[in-house]
């Protein structure tokens, strides 16, 4: 079955449909690629899954072990390379706040952050540089 529909909207731009949802998401070429730029593009949604992946998988891995996550939030940065057109290099400083994380804690679910299948899933050229500030 099917995970989501896109349908060209003209204009270099997409809808994305999640067939399970039925939520959606408008995308648009970047403003330096004939774009635009007033959506995520495509690219944008890689890096940006990178970073959505890490902190489920991180509240995944809390949930289980019954660890109250009091805050998280990211910031991702996509940095792209000319020839050929691709993702070179998405840099996710993620923060964090546990209560009472001890050091072993921490270490585990910085290990964990690096394990999520978005990071597995991604080209091994591509540069994964990810900064956990602990608060």
């Amino acid at each position: 079955m099917p995970t989501s529909k896109t349908v060209y909207l003209q204009n270099l731009r997409t809808t994305n449909t999640h067939l399970q949802s039925n939520s959606q998401i408008i995308t648009d070429a970047p403003s330096d690629n004939h774009g635009q730029g007033e959506y995520f593009s495509p690219t944008d949604l890689c890096a940006t899954s990178l970073t959505q992946c890490i902190i489920t998988t991180i509240g995944i891995y809390c949930k289980t072990k019954e660890i109250e996550i009091a805050e998280c939030y990211a910031d991702t940065t996509k940095i792209m390379r000319n020839t050929p057109r691709a993702i070179e290099k998405i840099s996710i400083d993620l923060h964090i706040s546990i209560a009472n994380a001890d050091e072993q804690l921490r270490q585990i679910i910085e290990r964990v952050a690096h394990t999520c299948p978005v990071a597995r899933s991604l080209h091994p050229d591509i540069i994964q540089e990810i900064t956990i500030n602990w608060f």
